[in-house]
């Protein structure tokens, strides 16, 4: 089988073309017994423990694995289908269990922790001594020093949570696939753009009926919820959105919320932590859950007067034009939209002329080039798989190869919602020689129609800009272990690139590299970028306090013992008390939907973005002292953060780049909700 299975051959780049949704599950069984000989080699071996025969080859343990888990998660998000959902049902278990018996392997964990023992003796360099802390805090943060009928629990939860976890993203999935809105009567789509309305029926055309067909993919719900006049209308588009995963049928998750955040809670206990906040923070910047209250507490005090405020003007402003009197959460995105064309005149149409995707990312690419002489040349002979995945190669300005991008841009069935960035392969350095990495960022923008080209929304601009961040993070990375290599990292720093990326979006400098009218070529006029940064703090207090909220839900499900809570939804509206200015909906709820904290990587993590955005807006405001592309700076910012990965402590690699610890007051400063600095 081994002869006819693409995935377990050596190659190169991910044979796409070559694979069936059969192979993967063989593949994956094959690939975890070696990886498991791999182990039981530096295991027993009989030669004394050092960094290099136990610490180093465990690093490289099991290479075909990682390799093949790579391909088959990334297009269970990506492209998946019902046959690649089951069989990540099927290895998600066998996948669980190998990783415990590594974290529990006993003779293995006495290498480790003998080498760990004696580190101050041993001559290890900054990286190695970094990996040795990581490695054996890894073993003992997953059950290592437990008792053996504790590790059989922790084998038993961990099981248990990754099918749940998968379940969960299924479910949403399945949601939003199902969600479809027919409506046969154009006037009901008044004030939607046209490209929407041509997607809209290109779907109806498809599946055969008259009409429009909307969806709950984001190029279809943002839109309408921003620019749909009936309100009928954006109130059955919300509902349908916030009642994902939340209906009395087979895809509620409510019972696998509560299962899931009960499991890390007894997770956390076994291994000697007060909740699931207290074991994860303790890998993070943050540190502990106080820090991350105090945190979120103090960015709430100082956004919420302007939030308020400006909640009191967008009513006002309902009632005035449309005598709105009972203003629900479907309003907000129209209202708003209406008054921010009214206050700057900036129409989210218009500007979509200035944004065509290819424009857009041959900007990209340009203001890639000005800070950190990076190339982009595409690649028609790598194996992709979807006809709409790009890929190219990235040099940097002597011709050295750097990496593989790969980017795929456009809405599909198996594709789920939102946009990140992934890799197939991370950067390290094995005997000698450097393997460079495979960097993918995955989007969810509008297709080109018959009648126009793929136009991006301002906030799908902003998109683009932020994974491409990510993306820069692991196609620089030059480092020795892929375990600390690119966006290996604490998760609280990790959003820095990306979130530093977005700002080159309202400079001028940068805008006139790609803003181009996509039939005219004309150059976006000064008065639209004028007006874009005068918009960009436009409603900042809502959408502040908004991202705090969903922090503090997250906090809410990790941070105490939640076993006594029995009902969701009634959790959740506690949890948003403190931030919530609009009548609450029975039918919605976000928690069965949120993917971030119960199918990613971010439970009593969420708070990460807000803390990144303090990071990156105190390192802008040192390129906007210096100059939005000064060399000098996007130089200490490559070296110290972009290159270096996970290899130092991220205080040690910001303080090295910016001379100083980040200033939160930078972030309430560009948010204008602060007054700037004289």
């Amino acid at each position: 089988m081994s002869q006819d299975n693409p995935l377990l051959q050596h190659f190169e780049y991910p044979p796409f073309s070559k694979i069936k949704n059969k192979h993967f599950k063989p593949a994956i069984e094959q690939a975890l017994k070696d990886a498991r000989k791999d182990i039981t080699t530096i295991a027993e071996q009989s030669a004394e423990p050092t960094f290099k025969n136990t610490l180093e080859a465990l690093e490289f343990a099991g290479d075909q694995l990682g390799k093949v888990t790579r391909i088959f998660f990334n297009l269970n998000s990506a492209e998946t289908n019902p046959e690649i959902q089951k069989t990540a049902q099927e290895v998600s278990p066998l996948l669980s269990e190998f990783s415990n018996d590594l974290l529990l392997n006993e003779k293995l964990f006495a290498r480790i922790k003998s080498i760990y023992n004696q580190k101050s003796e041993l001559d290890l360099n900054h990286e190695q001594e970094r990996l040795l802390d990581k490695v054996y805090k890894n073993f003992t943060r997953n059950g290592a020093n437990l008792e053996k009928e504790k590790q059989a629990q922790l084998r038993d939860i961990d099981k248990q949570l990754s099918q749940l976890s998968l379940q969960f993203g299924e479910n949403v999935l399945a949601e939003t696939n199902a969600f479809e809105l027919h409506i046969e009567d154009e006037k009901e789509l008044d004030g939607v753009p046209e490209s929407v309305k041509d997607s809209a029926q290109t779907l109806a055309k498809e599946k055969e009926v008259l009409g429009y067909i909307l969806t709950l993919d984001f190029p279809t719900y943002l839109p309408v919820m921003k620019f749909a006049k009936s309100r009928n209308l954006r109130e059955k588009m919300l509902k349908g959105f916030g009642a994902k995963a939340f209906k009395d049928n087979e895809y509620n998750n409510t019972e696998n919320v509560l299962k899931i955040v009960k499991l890390r809670y007894e997770r956390a206990q076994l291994l000697g932590f007060e909740t699931h906040a207290d074991f994860v923070l303790q890998e993070r910047m943050a540190k502990t859950p106080e820090n991350v209250m105090s945190f979120l507490n103090e960015i709430l005090t100082k956004a919420k007067p302007a939030a308020i405020k400006e909640f009191d003007e967008l009513k006002s402003f309902a009632e005035k034009t449309d005598q709105i009197t009972d203003f629900q959460k479907w309003d907000q995105a129209y209202y708003s939209e209406k008054l921010k064309q009214e206050k700057f005149d900036l129409n989210e149409d218009e500007l979509k002329e200035y944004f065509e995707l290819n424009n857009v990312i041959d900007g990209l690419f340009k203001v890639a080039h000005k800070l950190y002489q990076v190339n982009f040349k595409k690649n028609k002979t790598i194996d992709v798989y979807h006809e709409d995945v790009l890929v190219f190669d990235v040099t940097d300005d002597n011709g050295k190869f750097l990496a593989t991008f790969y980017a795929d841009f456009h809405p599909r069935a198996g594709k789920r919602d939102g946009a990140w960035m992934t890799t197939y392969k991370d950067q390290y350095v094995k005997d000698g020689k450097e393997e460079r990495p495979q960097v993918s960022i995955v989007c969810n923008f509008t297709k080109p129609s018959a009648k126009q080209p793929s136009l991006l929304t301002f906030m799908e601009v902003t998109t683009l800009f932020h994974e491409f961040g990510h993306a820069l993070h692991a196609m620089l990375a030059n480092t020795f272990y892929p375990s600390l290599s690119g966006a290996s990292v604490y998760w609280d720093f990790v959003e820095l690139p990306s979130q530093l990326m977005e700002n080159w979006c309202y400079e001028h400098e940068a805008l006139e590299l790609f803003a181009k009218h996509y039939k005219t070529e004309e150059v976006i006029p000064q008065e639209l970028i004028e007006k874009i940064r005068k918009s960009s703090n436009f409603m900042e207090g809502l959408q502040t306090i908004r991202q705090v909220s969903f922090g503090q839900l997250d906090m809410s499900w990790h941070n105490l013992n939640p076993c006594e809570i029995t009902d969701v939804k009634a959790h959740e509206n506690k949890a948003f008390k403190e931030t919530s200015l609009l009548p609450d909906i029975p039918t919605n709820c976000m928690s069965t939907a949120f993917g971030h904290i119960f199918q990613g990587g971010y439970s009593a993590g969420y708070y990460s973005y807000k803390w990144a955005e303090v990071l990156d807006a105190d390192a802008f405001e040192l390129f906007k002292e210096k100059g939005i592309f000064d060399s000098e700076t996007a130089q200490k910012f490559k070296e110290n953060v972009l290159q270096q990965g996970g290899t130092k402590d991220p205080m040690e690699l910001y303080k090295n780049f910016r001379g100083q610890e980040p200033n939160p007051d930078a972030l309430l400063r560009r948010a204008g909700l602060l007054e700037n600095k004289k």
